[in-house]
């Protein structure tokens, strides 16, 4: 024993103990590791918003992974950070997550993996210096109550986050609501109803309102695991103006037998925090006197009003009726704007002259509109901004029209009506083209170098790389957009207003007497180019622009005055505005939804849609940097810097080192030892002394 402890103490040891605590280093960092992310973009790390998805979990969730053993090279990198990232969720998640691993050299796993709808992959191995192929699992699936989801096809780190984390949270909403809630969170339901407004005049339905919303209210909160809570409230008079200003209620006036004027409202909310939404629930007057109207969809509405409340709804509102851009192409194929959403929102068309907007829809797309939208129809719209509402609207300024192939085609103004709502809130949407030097560049055999001046090529400079719908991108081009004016909104202190997309200082406008062809010139006055504002985003309370409900038509016979109309948003609402609808047709979407200009868009739909943390997480791995000059002699010097100049400079950087090396080397023989012989240095100048 005393020989070993000697030994241990003695430098012999040494090599063996180092190869024993590496050893050990290697089996702790197998089983408790330390991933350090030094990338930009975060891109190895989990995002905050997978670590909520996934933390609050209320029911069991199986992650079932099959990859294929001995994948080759690249294809096992994959393999690996697929493992990787879901230890992280698993350390992210509580004990309702798990994760399964299946050995697919089994064919009755091979059997399981299809009864989910995976499939194989071919991919490409190179074995013994020959190219082949190799059928292989790449995929995985999840599993939430009675909801299948599943990734097919996983060849590539890019995005995986992204689509795994939607793919649960699209597989808990359909099952849960509120399973994103915490547990000491519930959602209040609140029905506001005036007493003394059942006594002044008979209105069908009212004494029985109550019961029918309890009932409704049992059914959707059995539904959602009785986290919710039912309150009627009988407002005094004293609060009815507060109470009705604050969530957009319908009040009432009368007078009463003693002269004096009586106040009243009715409605029902449904709130959760800060947040809250009005359930459609009015009393309107018919041929037969007052009545309570919205009671037969009531159960639909508080559900669906749930969904749009705990930002989980999957239905946006599609405008129609305006000869706004088809959802279809000429073959009756969903367009690829379409599918850019399918993965976790559905569009509802929606004609406003036909029916009201539903209680589920937090966000309306206007997408093109060739025609004027009706007084009516803009009221809609200003009222559910009021209400907190949100608009994506994708405008054009002119509508070109060409009387054959080879004629030019003449463009006319479109007056769509929706400056008449905008305007109010501070943005307007002139009838002009933006066109920018700083622009695509289109190269064509037999006729060189094309700039298309009405297709800005917007930079990362040009890009507002604070907000999370353009963050990250390093450029996105644009298609005939016209500008966006949101001088007055900018001055508005109660709202928040972001530039998101602008062209270069060599950007201008047009109005009249111009021509989008090849053969179109930049202006040679140049102090008409300037920058030029194209994609803004506008948040906060609005002022409605209509000072009373149009459909509004009083009985002066009528002892009861209704007002139904909200003057000032009860909710901070957004609207994204780019003046034109090409960014959406397939001509700038691709098929993959990857490219730049597909991301900001799809980014904007999740930003509008309260899942604003999803934006980066797209973005995660990105290589979208590029030049800011496209043309002339830095380019030329760029590319043979990057082949040749990056390559020299290493070598003489090596060479230098060398260099130092040895006259460091050389002036520590000088200083401690100048008489060694065996120093070439040292000796030759010995010689020459001599």
């Amino acid at each position: 024993m005393n020989k070993f402890i000697k030994w241990l103490k003695s430098p012999a040891s040494d090599y063996v103990l180092l190869c024993v605590i590496l050893v050990l280093i290697n089996i702790i960092g197998a089983r408790a590791f330390l991933r350090l992310d030094c990338t930009q973009q975060r891109t190895y790390s989990l995002s905050a918003a997978s670590k909520q998805t996934v933390s609050t979990l209320t029911e069991p969730l199986s992650i079932n992974v099959f990859f294929s053993d001995n994948l080759p090279t690249g294809y096992s990198n994959v393999r690996q950070y697929v493992k990787d990232i879901l230890v992280e969720y698993k350390g992210a998640a509580n004990k309702n997550f798990s994760v399964t691993y299946y050995d697919m050299q089994k064919p009755e796993n091979a059997k399981i993996a299809q009864s989910y709808g995976l499939h194989q992959i071919q991919i490409q191995e190179v074995k013994n210096n020959e190219v082949g192929f190799k059928q292989v699992w790449m995929g995985l699936a999840i599993a939430y109550g009675d909801t299948i989801e599943v990734i097919d096809s996983i060849t590539s780190e890019q995005g995986f986050e992204y689509n795994l984390t939607t793919k649960i949270s699209k597989a808990i909403s359909t099952t849960d609501a509120l399973a994103g809630l915490s547990n000491g969170d519930s959602i209040t339901l609140t029905l506001f109803q005036s007493d003394d407004l059942g006594k002044i005049t008979r209105i069908n339905g009212y004494d029985k309102v109550n019961d029918y919303i309890q009932t409704a209210f049992n059914s959707v909160n059995k539904k959602n695991m009785n986290r919710m809570t039912y309150v009627r409230r009988n407002p005094a008079a004293e609060e009815i103006e507060e109470i009705a200003s604050k969530y957009g209620l319908q009040t009432f006036s009368w007078e009463n037998k003693d002269k004096t004027t009586g106040v009243g409202t009715f409605g029902l909310v449904i709130e959760h925090g800060d947040s809250f939404r009005s359930i459609p629930l009015s009393i309107a007057r018919s041929l037969f006197g007052y009545q309570v109207a919205g009671l037969e969809d009531i159960e639909s509405n508080i559900s669906d009003s749930l969904q749009s409340l705990l930002s989980k709804s999957t239905q946006i509102g599609y405008l129609t009726g305006h000869d706004e851009n088809s959802l279809e192409d000429q073959n009756g194929e969903k367009i690829r704007f379409v599918n850019l959403l399918s993965d976790m929102y559905s569009l509802t068309e929606l004609d406003l002259n036909e029916k009201d907007i539903p209680a589920n829809l937090s966000s309306i797309i206007i997408n093109g509109p060739k025609k004027e939208l009706s007084e009516t129809e803009l009221y809609k719209l200003d009222q559910f901004v009021m209400k907190g509402g949100n608009l994506l609207i994708f405008a054009d300024p002119f509508t070109a029209n060409q009387e054959n192939y080879y004629s030019q085609p003449t463009y006319t103004p479109i007056n769509n009506g929706l400056n008449k709502i905008l305007e109010s809130y501070g943005i307007n949407l002139p009838n002009n083209y933006a066109f920018d030097e700083q622009c695509y560049i289109a190269r064509q055999q037999g006729y060189g170098n094309i700039k298309m001046y009405w297709a800005p090529q917007l930079q990362r400079k040009d890009l507002n790389q604070k907000s999370v719908i353009t963050k990250n991108l390093g450029y996105v081009i644009l298609l005939q957009p016209g500008s966006v004016d949101v001088t007055n909104a900018l001055a508005n202190k109660d709202l928040k207003t972001t530039i998101l997309a602008k062209t270069s200082n060599k950007g201008w406008t047009e109005t009249s007497n111009f021509e989008i062809n090849p053969n179109m010139q930049a202006p040679y006055d140049k102090s008409r180019e300037s920058v030029q504002n194209l994609v803004a985003l506008v948040e906060g309370k609005f002022t409605s622009a209509f000072d009373s409900n149009p459909l509004d038509t009083q009985d002066a016979k009528d002892s009861v005055q209704t007002k139904n109309h909200i003057k000032f948003g009860t909710q901070k609402s957004k609207i994204f505005v780019c003046n034109t609808s090409y960014i959406t047709s397939n001509q700038l979407i691709d098929e993959n939804g990857s490219q730049p200009v597909a991301i900001m868009i799809r980014n904007a739909v999740d930003y509008l849609n309260g899942n604003s943390d999803l934006c980066s997480m797209r973005t995660k791995g990105l290589s979208l940097n590029t030049l800011t000059i496209n043309t002339g002699a830095y380019v030329n010097f760029v590319e043979w810097f990057c082949i040749a100049g990056l390559l020299i400079i290493t070598a003489c950087i090596g060479i230098l080192v060398l260099v130092m090396r040895k006259n460091h080397k050389r002036a520590i023989h000088l200083a401690y030892n100048p008489n060694d012989e065996r120093d070439d240095s040292t000796a030759s100048k010995e010689v020459k002394n001599d």
